[in-house]
């Protein structure tokens, strides 16, 4: 008898559990549709332009050789022009020091000396440095503390740092000549809540604004509508993560494809399928962009294979170590 009531009562806790789930996931995605319908932001007609863009990946799933190290995380080096830009700071699971950023960075020799701003796409384990940052809402290089000497730090939630300037910019601005932050764009994930996210655009001489995304939960179809609520230039390019685990998940957990089920922005037994990719890429296809580039990070090899075959010449790999260059 009290296995029985055992068991009941853990049935239903879990039942409440998820029904909690579900009127969290329901009502947060109300309240994402009301703040996307009252997000109208003007031109940024000041924004410049810059002559040369690289983008260098720092941590990824894949990695140009064996030298460099690989992760379930994202930081990419932004070079425009005079300005240097370390965008997330990738996840270093085991809290190592040096991390996987700082060793991947020496061997390519970058320096954290050179950063003019850190850029953080949104308060996920892997984009600020791992789960204690993202716990205490903050941000780190590496498993011991590093002195950023006061270098600004633009973030989409507040967040903290004890040697930072932190900057929280929810709203669309320009943060150098040519580059701008598009502004959080919200999204409610049914196991990681509340998300707000935001990309980087830059705005390259002759030939129109670059996107450079970390996770992409905002979906590929609202970053481009932000961006061409933004800017008058034409959408060149799109590189980073857009969240498309279609066949496969990078990671599991208890036999579970994590990717698959977090994240999506959808109900979790429905998950993202091969004709949202397929509608994703029409989207993208319609802008006629001349640089793609997907990570690994949280897309199946279905999907960078689909990106792949549709763009052709324009589509670029992305690996640790492989530096994208636009000029």
């Amino acid at each position: 008898m009290e296995i029985i009531q055992t068991i009941t009562l853990l049935v239903g806790i879990v039942l409440a559990a998820l029904g909690g789930m579900v009127i969290r996931f329901w009502l947060g995605r109300r309240r994402v549709n009301r703040e996307l319908a009252a997000a109208h932001y003007p031109k940024i007609k000041d924004l410049g332009t810059v002559k040369n863009l690289t983008i260098l990946p720092l941590i990824d799933w894949e990695t140009k050789d064996q030298s460099l190290t690989g992760e379930a995380g994202v930081s990419y080096l932004i070079r425009a022009d005079e300005t240097t830009i370390l965008f997330d700071v990738g996840f270093n699971a085991q809290n190592e020091h040096p991390s996987p950023l700082l060793r991947n960075m020496e061997t390519l020799g970058v320096s954290v000396s050179e950063l003019d701003m850190v850029v953080i796409s949104h308060n996920h384990l892997d984009h600020v440095g791992g789960m204690r940052h993202q716990r205490q809402k903050s941000f780190g290089l590496s498993g011991q503390p590093l002195d950023l000497k006061k270098l600004p730090a633009y973030v989409p939630i507040p967040l903290t740092h004890p040697t930072a300037d932190v900057s929280t910019t929810e709203k669309p601005q320009p943060l150098a000549p040519g580059v701008a932050t598009t502004g959080t764009i919200p999204r409610q994930l049914f196991f990681l809540g509340y998300t707000p996210e935001q990309s980087l655009a830059v705005n390259v001489e002759g030939k129109g604004i670059v996107l450079i995304v970390g996770c992409g939960h905002s979906t590929l179809q609202g970053i481009i509508d932000r961006a061409k609520m933004l800017f008058d230039a034409p959408l060149y390019g799109m590189v980073g993560g857009l969240h498309y685990p279609v066949t496969a998940s990078r990671e599991k957990k208890l036999g579970l494809p994590i990717q698959s089920i977090l994240g999506t922005g959808k109900w979790p037994w429905t998950p993202v399928t091969c004709e949202d990719v397929k509608e994703a890429i029409g989207y993208l296809r319609e802008r006629n962009p001349q640089l793609v580039s997907l990570s690994a990070h949280d897309s199946c090899d279905w999907s960078i294979n689909a990106f792949r075959s549709a763009f052709g010449e324009a589509y670029k790999d992305l690996l640790v170590g492989e530096e994208i260059s636009v000029d």
